[in-house]
């Protein structure tokens, strides 16, 4: 009677023990899924801020702005024939307007 109760006991125990591991892993499965998906989104807005930044100093864009302010800058140091950007309109002088 006596190894009856202590192995009910014992039993009772192990299942309650092991019912508290299921909650714990069941709290941090859901903790990593949050986590993830701040990752996640955080990576979303890292991207679109960088595809910003890209759109905005591209070759094309900086001329065109270079141009549209009508600022005469001159390279610091002369670029190489293979590399000159050629803009559209090369005959136009900014003071001459």
């Amino acid at each position: 009677m006596v190894k009856l109760l202590v192995c009910l006991i014992s039993s009772l125990v192990l299942a309650t023990l092991v019912m508290q591991l299921r909650q714990q892993k069941l709290d941090l499965s859901y903790q990593t899924n949050q986590l993830h998906q701040r990752i996640e989104n955080q990576q979303a807005k890292l991207w679109s801020q960088q595809l910003r930044i890209a759109t905005y100093t591209a070759p094309r864009a900086l001329i065109e702005a270079v141009d549209y302010q009508q600022i005469n800058l001159v390279a610091a140091t002369p670029l190489p024939a293979s590399t000159r950007i050629v803009t559209s309109d090369t005959t136009r002088n900014p003071k001459q307007n």
